[in-house]
């Protein structure tokens, strides 16, 4: 058996005694996209028309860990709409990509909604948001470049590189990542870009050289105007008497 047979064999069972009277279900997650390791767990979307509220939870059951997305047929909207104005697809990615486990005729209709939604892509970012994002980043910069404590500056790149890749993804109109999905979806809008980001980013962390960051961090920067510090404001300065 293989390692996604058994994954979708612990997944029924899992079902039938904790779910018994769930609609839809939805295997998802690296076992769904062959990506499994050794650490790999199950996620399980179940949606359950009985209910008036969402909910997360963890098992370990059958040989696996489990993570379960238990969700109305009303939540899971407010879910998608949250995730499209975090511009992190996590549930309709699930939805998207996951097996049918159980199916009341229900789960085509969700699929073909997170497809949709997933195409759509986030909400475009509007000049105040880009704005923002580089202020932020010039503060990060300037941070790195007077700093003298190489251990405040491991921290400062770890935000920095965050930020970085959100402000690409966000300007491009494209859903960013957390975590190891930060590089996945630096992958998906640009493989190239993506190796240059990682490149970069791992050779600071192994010499503790600074200047191939900034320099990348600039660039980035520039053709929305560069760094932005002079002049920005949020909110409205209240006038003189």
């Amino acid at each position: 058996m293989t390692i996604r047979d058994s994954a979708v064999h612990a997944a029924k069972k899992f079902i039938e005694q904790y779910f018994p009277v769930a609609e839809v279900v939805f295997l998802a997650g690296s076992i769904v996209r062959g990506e499994a390791t050794e650490s790999s767990d199950l996620d399980i979307i179940v949606f359950d028309g009985s209910l008036d509220h969402s909910y997360r939870k963890s098992f370990v059951e059958f040989g696996w860990p489990i993570e379960v997305f238990v969700h109305s047929f009303h939540t899971y909207k407010d879910f998608f709409k949250e995730n499209r104005d975090r511009a992190r697809p996590s549930l309709p990615q699930m939805c998207a990509e996951g097996i049918i486990l159980k199916d009341n005729g229900r789960a085509a209709s969700i699929k073909n909604e997170a497809l949709a939604l997933l195409k759509r892509g986030p909400l475009p970012w509007k000049s105040k948001e880009v704005d923002s994002a580089r202020y932020e980043i010039t503060n990060l910069l300037d941070d790195l470049e007077g700093s003298t404590n190489p251990a405040e500056d491991l921290f400062t790149v770890s935000r920095l590189a965050a930020k970085i890749h959100e402000f690409v993804l966000r300007v491009n109109g494209c859903w960013i990542g957390e975590g190891k999905w930060i590089v996945r979806a630096l992958k998906e809008f640009n493989e190239e870009f993506a190796e240059c980001f990682v490149s970069i980013f791992d050779e600071y962390y192994k010499t503790r050289q600074k200047h191939r960051v900034i320099g990348f961090a600039d660039n980035v920067l520039k053709p929305y105007g560069g760094r932005l510090f002079e002049g920005y404001s949020i909110g409205k300065s209240r006038p003189k008497e």
